[in-house]
């Protein structure tokens, strides 16, 4: 993507910044940023337009470490919970085949019985 020159307005001064992001995004961030340092002005008329910039990053800077903080406990969750999916599987696995090995068992010991029960009945035949 091209560099576009976006001008933005903040706290009553312009400034033209090059960038990769889309004007409709640029100028959105400007006018946030606009919008805390007025805020700040506004509670405070002794803060200077400076003061009032750095107080607007110290804010910014503390937001995204939060959310960066979040977003690590996401990232864990979801690890824990791969994990946790993972032993279920393995655990389904394991009793599928315990259940396959139990089926021909069953059937195993089934033939033996029919086959026992059939030798039964024919010396039973013959002895009558």
């Amino acid at each position: 993507m091209d560099k576009i020159r976006v001008k933005l307005h903040i706290g009553g001064i312009d400034y033209y910044i090059n960038t990769d992001e889309t004007l409709e995004y640029t100028v959105a961030l400007g006018d946030k940023i606009d919008k805390r340092i007025t805020e700040i002005l506004r509670s405070n008329s002794l803060i200077t337009v400076n003061q009032a910039a750095v107080l607007t990053a110290l804010e910014i800077a503390d937001e995204l470490e939060k959310a960066n903080g979040a977003a690590d406990n996401f990232r864990t969750q979801i690890s824990e919970y791969l994990e946790e999916a993972t032993k279920a599987k393995n655990e389904r696995d394991y009793y599928k085949r315990e259940l396959e090995r139990y089926k021909t068992e069953v059937s195993f010991k089934n033939d033996q019985i029919n086959l026992f029960a059939g030798t039964k009945n024919q010396k039973n035949d013959e002895q009558e």
